[in-house]
């Protein structure tokens, strides 16, 4: 395993190599995150009665099925790219996660479409356990902030273009050719993937050596507040990509066309945030800043100013509940500058795997969670004050955890 850069031997840049390896990250959990919002973008599609006729209650357990396999598979995911490195193992679960795409658009069941968000989410849990592997054993404590940004970014670029070219095509051409195009062009990337990762790679190799378990990893307070702090930034996440649509249309009135761009905006604020703080970031370590003090306050920050969710739903006209959502988005993207940085920091390329796996994993059910606990809200009330405020909460509670259950963020020392 090559060993980073350290703060003695700052490097200003990212070196060339390694550039490209990060846009190929970056483009991998953009075409990640199409995959999985594209049902929410034909939904409508497939609920009339000449297609499949899903009904509202169905579709929830679809939007929620990905979520099953996705959050449970990041334990075997982070043992398989620590035990076997990223090569194959990213390549095999972007296989898998692009032939489940394409075989959507030939599905005429709910129970083949169920089965195939199953598979696509166990496809897609490779992904994070990889990123984290190669930024952990390649990139320096103050490159890391960029790092992670651009990859977080693409997560809120991707469901952006999602929205606005899927709902278009889908519109023009229908839902079918759209999934089947997406699943096989995806494949495109896969050439490039091995050519930038060869076999020599220090990320790519096989080791004996597989580091702490995951019961060593549980024993650190720090891994639960990263966990904990994770999961309460996804809670809002998965809050605004599931419920944001209805919310503009139904509540403040918007039409399907302006809720496309309102939402198509929020998420590229959130990435544009994302990186201008990791890059902010990044320079302040490089300058002699701890990773303690630069780390935490991004996500402590983020998560404080996040709580201003509530204030979406609580202020009268259209404008000004559109530009509250945009802050809380600022908010939102300085927390996710640094939110899978500090854990890279903490665990070390010898459990950066398993560390991450255990968070992705614990961290995503709030993506089962905060959908269904907003819809439940919404059901009895009638309207979505209360799942705002539940939002905040959740927000605010992940902010104490990073200050006052994480402590310093530097690398703990494994039992060998």
């Amino acid at each position: 395993m090559s060993v980073p850069p350290q703060p003695n031997e700052i490097q200003p840049r990212i070196p060339g190599a390694l550039k490209g390896l990060l846009v190929l990250m970056v483009a991998s959990v953009a075409i990640n995150y199409i995959d999985r919002t594209g049902l929410s973008t034909a939904a409508p599609l497939l609920e009339r009665p000449d297609e499949l006729a899903i009904p509202p209650a169905k579709m929830g357990v679809l939007l929620s099925a990905f979520f099953w396999t996705y959050s449970f598979l990041q334990l075997v995911a982070g043992w398989l790219v620590d035990r076997h490195g990223v090569r194959w193992v990213m390549a095999g679960g972007f296989i898998i996660w692009s032939a489940a795409t394409a075989a959507t658009g030939l599905v005429s069941s709910f129970g083949a479409l169920l089965a195939l968000r199953l598979l696509l989410g166990a496809g897609e849990a490779v992904a994070y356990p990889c990123y984290s592997k190669i930024i952990a054993g390649n990139f320096a404590e103050h490159q890391r902030g960029l790092a992670n940004s651009l990859i977080d970014a693409g997560t809120k670029f991707g469901p952006a273009l999602g929205i606005l070219a899927g709902g278009i095509l889908m519109e023009r051409f229908g839902w079918r050719p759209v999934f089947i195009v997406l699943g096989v062009g995806s494949l495109l990337w896969l050439p490039a993937w091995f050519m930038r990762m060869p076999r020599d790679h220090a990320a790519a190799q096989v080791t004996d050596d597989t580091g702490p378990g995951f019961a060593e990893i549980c024993a650190k307070p720090q891994a639960w507040a990263t966990i904990a702090g994770h999961f309460s930034g996804n809670y809002l996440w998965y809050f605004l990509i599931t419920w944001l649509p209805s919310y503009l249309v139904k509540e403040r009135g918007f039409s399907m066309s302006e809720m496309a761009y309102i939402g198509a905006l929020a998420f590229c604020v959130t990435g544009i945030t994302t990186i201008i703080t990791g890059t902010v970031a990044d320079r302040a370590i490089a300058s002699g800043a701890t990773p303690t003090k630069v780390r935490k306050t991004c996500v402590i920050l983020g998560l404080g100013l996040a709580t201003s969710m509530v204030t979406v739903v609580l202020v009268h006209g259209r404008v000004a509940s559109v530009a509250c959502l945009l802050f809380a988005c600022v908010a939102y993207g300085i927390f996710a500058s640094s939110h899978w940085a500090i854990p890279q920091t903490i665990a070390g390329p010898l459990a950066a795997g398993k560390w991450t796996g255990l968070q992705n994993c614990l961290a995503n059910t709030a993506g089962v969670i905060a959908p269904a606990v907003t819809g439940f809200v919404v059901g009895k009330t009638g309207h979505f004050f209360w799942a705002f405020a539940v939002c905040s909460a959740v927000v605010l509670a992940g902010a104490a955890s990073y200050a006052f259950l994480l402590g310093r963020v530097e690398p703990v020392k494994w039992d060998k």
